[in-house]
């Protein structure tokens, strides 16, 4: 996405304050907080000028002076949900790399900053603008690499990869609800299994070992993924 869309220049507050009309009374923040409360109540779709404003006590016009479209509504919002990355940079592990701590903690939060705003993982898909906070996570992970032999590419792919596995496990758990998306599917297999287990052997057997193990596919795919940058990093 070019760098000069309106909805750019709105998230890098490379707008003017409106001149023309009354005297300004709102800001993006506040614009954009009040577009989160109604998308964590009632989902993105619900997410209009006019729903934003009746939030704000304002006219839909009134917004116009600030946000152009939903497009940089959104764009706003989703900045905001996302916040800036985690600055407890954890330290060196007894013997460990300094990265993998940052990266981890990296990871964890994202998934809490999704959770929090399960309908950010919608706005955050394909071709959309960018702003300083995202901008400002990615950073997170080049700095934590930087020290590393990776190349630019392979620590871009490593934050793509960490943020693929968070995002995954998001989308399952707001799917799910309240429930346990791993103990939702392993009660599902277990009733299927009870009258067909000798047809799934293996994924019987499997089950059968699950217990106290439940609800850890995030770090377990956390800890996997950085299992094997580090043994990349290791092998350089």
């Amino acid at each position: 996405m070019a760098a000069d869309t309106p909805a750019m220049a709105v998230l890098w507050g490379r707008t003017s304050t409106p001149r023309r009309g009354p005297k300004p009374t709102l800001s993006v923040e506040t614009i954009a907080q009040a577009g989160i409360r109604v998308a964590d109540a009632d989902g993105l779709a619900a997410v209009t000028m006019q729903r934003v404003a009746q939030e704000l006590g304002v006219t839909k016009m009134a917004l116009y002076r600030y946000v152009p479209g939903k497009v940089e509504m959104v764009a706003l919002m989703t900045d905001v949900a996302i916040g800036a990355p985690p600055a407890d940079r954890a330290g060196r592990q007894a013997g460990g790399p300094a990265w993998r701590p940052r990266l981890e903690t990296w990871a964890t939060r994202m998934y809490e900053r999704f959770s929090a705003h399960p309908w950010a993982l919608e706005a955050t898909v394909g071709a959309r603008p960018i702003g300083p906070n995202e901008v400002a996570w990615l950073e997170e992970v080049a700095a934590a690499l930087a020290d590393t032999p990776l190349s630019g590419a392979e620590t871009l792919d490593t934050a793509a990869a960490l943020s693929g596995q968070v995002r995954m496990v998001a989308q399952q758990a707001a799917a799910y609800g309240a429930d346990s998306p791993e103990q939702s599917l392993l009660a599902t297999l277990g009733a299927v299994l009870a009258e067909d287990e000798d047809r799934f052997p293996a994924v019987a057997a499997a089950l059968a070992d699950t217990a106290g193990a439940t609800d850890q596919a995030l770090d377990f795919g956390i800890q996997r993924l950085l299992d094997g940058v580090e043994l990349l990093i290791s092998r350089r």
